[in-house]
């Protein structure tokens, strides 16, 4: 089964919010389309709170949009865990570059969510080339830099007010309705 992996810093808020959204769209997409979309789906964060539960507000602005977080369990990124995605999606560039100082044979595979986002819809409206996730990803590494406009990082809400972490659920929403979308093609 593909794998994606999200990463941001604490695993409390954006990466367990892309997890659980991107579960959850893909199973809308199937249901939709009847494409099978099926992809082992996880997080983990490069100063991961161990043990923790979602942040409150995170998990607040995960049950409005239909989701759960339940059973959810913050998780320290290791060198094995990014060995073991086929895709990698960060919550900033500069989270990226954490991730590549300790598995720089990940950067082939290795984005922050909306570029690769950005370059998966690309690559999808420019061919219809090789199917498959490890293709997409090995295309979109090729064409890094090349879809212009695009913002790479979404910010941390932590210690910030509801507001904020009402804008990165709907950025987050936003991304991987786009991203579902996108993998159920691959």
């Amino acid at each position: 089964m593909a794998s994606v992996l999200f990463v941001c810093i604490g695993n409390v808020c954006r990466s367990p919010l892309g997890e659980r959204l991107l579960r959850l769209r893909l199973d809308q997409v199937r249901a939709q389309t009847g494409r099978d979309a099926a992809y082992d789906v996880a997080s983990a964060g490069v100063r991961a709170m161990r043990g923790r539960a979602m942040h409150p507000e995170a998990a607040r602005t995960l049950v409005e949009r239909g989701g759960t977080p339940d059973g959810f369990v913050a998780r320290q990124l290791t060198p094995a865990i990014v060995e073991e995605s086929q895709l990698v999606l960060t919550a900033t560039r500069d989270v990226r570059s954490i991730v590549l100082e300790e598995s720089p044979r990940a950067l082939r595979r290795t984005f922050t969510i909306t570029e690769f986002v950005a370059l998966a819809e690309a690559d999808q409206r420019e061919s219809a080339s090789t199917p498959g996730l490890e293709a997409l990803v090995e295309r979109c590494g090729q064409a890094r830099g090349s879809v212009p406009g695009v913002g790479y990082d979404i910010e941390d809400p932590i210690g910030r007010p509801a507001e904020v972490f009402d804008e990165v659920a709907l950025t987050m929403d936003a991304v991987t309705k786009r991203l579902a979308v996108v993998l159920a093609k691959a």
